[in-house]
């Protein structure tokens, strides 16, 4: 959640924040805000406001600047207001700071070191810029920073101007991402590298507990103790192109089309000709194991539980899929010989690390299937794969997910006893889904006639169940109609209370084997006044049926059926005027519990 952008270099810092906080939008934010050295009157303005970054792009821009830093709020502590926007002040306001994260003792700060302090905002960051100018008073800048980082406990991406300095930023992260880009004009030190494309060429993801000293020509990293250290930067090889709309609508739109070439792209990177290209010890790590545990969020998990289907099969091996957020506070009874699988797009999703910090003290094997290949979930695992997805900026995830599913299904295969051509059936995949998106006609139409009510359902059998979950949770999280997934037998065990005149009830059926179970289940809530839509595959068509898709491989299924119900989503909210990118209340890369 939330998005930093700092800049300090020969550039105009407004243009550069700005843009970067708009590449960052997709993370979720209700306000945002920023600050710069104003040349011409020389001194620090401060802009915030409730809302989009676009009124900050309005508000700032004739503003020229040297250095400065922005930010977009997703509200934990205090209410979506303009004073709880950041940047926050000092007492006297020399201090401005922006954070992502959560200070947990940020009241027992309060009361020990700031008792006659008058606060402006409810956040817990304001804190730490009082305790700073507190510290300032009797030692340097940088020795108050550290002293205020050694007493926060919590959660925190940081960065701090001293406005009598126009010659520094200062940088300080614990959990939350954080990373320094620097190119010959200057640095720039962001939360997504994102923000980086076009204003570096090279970049370093920092560590935890790590403080930046950045002047325009030149950055120091150190530990807490304020022992310099040296780091590693790496060659920034993001196209700006990337990360814009092109011809699309929305990104939503765009990332759905580039679904196959991401198919593709997955083949070319763990293929050698038919040998796929995985971690020797990764496999062995995973035969040697009694049992396969699957943490995942939200999308993720979904994935999760096409992969535990496909794992089952591939490997004859028992697989597990839990909450991440559950698993992380509970004890649930583990088998003595288990390897761990984290699926996480960004790579930073909080809950998580949790579990991966209680996964490593238990000293078990852990791998993590992520799109940044950088983030701290990828570093701190055993294990790491890539999913090479290419930057995802709706909010709602589609290539992301398939792109897990076929990694898993990688893993598994190399595994097996290899009874079918998997790159073969990966390219006829790819195939499949740009026929689709070449011919979805009477698909908006459909779309428009039927998913105007406030409840929807997705239901489905073995393998087509996991898929409904995906396929609902796609659809009420851009549309706010409420939607539910379900095992198309649980039905009648309760739910069929809710089916009312003219819900939509769409069927996924790709199992010849409970094809017709399925079909039953369906005229059940015809019956009832609901309205039945078939998505299936060309093998398993009848007639009336509403999308048929080309047959591929059965194991392969989940990463084709799933598509069509990314575009009803699309369409239902397009239909209903909504932010399709960036509906509300939610965040791409949840980086808080």
């Amino acid at each position: 959640m939330c998005g930093i952008v700092g800049y300090i270099g020969s550039q105009n810092a407004r243009d550069i924040i700005v843009h970067g906080l708009e590449r960052l939008e997709y993370r979720g934010y209700d306000s945002a805000g920023l600050t710069v050295y104003n040349k011409d009157n020389q001194i620090f303005d401060v802009y915030k406001d409730v809302g989009r970054v676009s009124i900050l792009s309005k508000s700032t821009h004739n503003i020229l600047s040297s250095i400065g830093i922005g930010h977009t709020r997703w509200a934990t502590h205090g209410k979506v207001t303009t004073l709880n926007a950041h940047p926050h002040k000092s007492t006297t306001g020399r201090f401005l700071i922006v954070h992502n994260g959560v200070i947990e003792n940020f009241i027992q700060l309060k009361e020990q070191y700031l008792k006659d302090h008058a606060f402006i905002s409810e956040t817990d960051t304001e804190v730490i810029a009082h305790l700073i100018e507190g510290f300032s008073s009797y030692m340097d800048v940088e020795n108050s920073i550290l002293t205020t980082l050694k007493l926060l406990k919590g959660s925190y991406a940081l960065l701090i101007i001293d406005t009598l300095n126009k010659d520094t930023i200062y940088a300080a992260k614990n959990k939350p991402p954080l990373l320094v880009g620097k190119s010959s004009d200057g640095i720039t030190i962001t939360s997504d590298v994102l923000a980086l494309a076009g204003y570096a060429t090279s970049y370093h993801v920092l560590e935890d507990k790590t403080f930046v000293v950045a002047n325009q020509d030149k950055v120091k990293f150190y530990n807490y103790d304020h022992v310099e250290i040296t780091v590693k930067f790496d060659v920034l090889k993001m196209d700006v192109a990337m990360t814009e709309k092109g011809n699309y609508d929305h990104f939503m739109l765009k990332e759905i089309n580039e679904q196959p070439g991401v198919i593709r792209k997955i083949i070319s990177k763990y293929f050698d000709n038919y040998t796929i290209k995985l971690n020797k010890s990764l496999i062995k790590s995973i035969e040697a194991a009694n049992r396969i545990y699957i943490l995942a969020a939200g999308t993720s998990m979904h994935a999760g539980l096409v992969g535990k289907n496909l794992l089952e099969k591939l490997i004859n091996k028992p697989v597990e899929v839990h909450i991440a957020s559950e698993f992380a506070y509970s004890d649930p009874i583990l088998d003595p010989n288990p390897f761990f699988i984290l699926i996480s797009q960004s790579g930073e999703t909080a809950d998580l690390r949790a579990c991966l910090i209680k996964l490593k003290t238990l000293k078990y094997k852990t791998l993590t299937i992520t799109n940044v290949i950088t983030s701290t979930l990828a570093r701190e695992a055993d294990y790491a794969l890539e999913i090479f997805a290419g930057p995802e900026i709706a909010v709602a995830s589609t290539k992301a997910y398939i792109a897990q599913i076929a990694v898993l299904t990688i893993i598994g295969y190399e595994i097996s006893s290899k009874e079918f051509d998997l790159k073969l059936e990966l390219s006829k995949v790819a195939q499949a889904i740009e026929n689709f998106l070449s011919d979805m006609s009477n698909l908006d139409g459909l779309v428009v006639k039927y998913f105007r009510k406030p409840h929807a359902f997705y239901i489905g059998r073995g393998i087509d169940y996991a898929t409904a979950l995906e396929a609902a949770l796609k659809l009420k999280e851009i549309s706010y109609i409420h939607t539910e997934g379900f095992a198309a037998g649980e039905l009648k065990h309760g739910t069929i209370a809710l089916i009312e005149e003219g819900t939509p009830v769409v069927a996924l059926i790709s199992d010849e084997k409970i094809s017709l179970n399925t079909r039953s289940n369906l005229h059940e809530v015809k019956s009832r006044g609901a309205i039945p839509i078939i998505i299936t595959l060309e093998s398993l068509k009848q007639k009336g049926d509403d999308i048929i898709l080309d047959d591929v491989h059965h194991l392969l299924t989940p990463i084709l059926m799933v598509v069509p119900t990314q575009m009803i989503a699309y369409y239902a909210a397009l239909n209903l005027g909504y932010d399709i990118d960036k509906p509300r209340n939610l965040a791409k890369s949840v980086t808080v519990e």
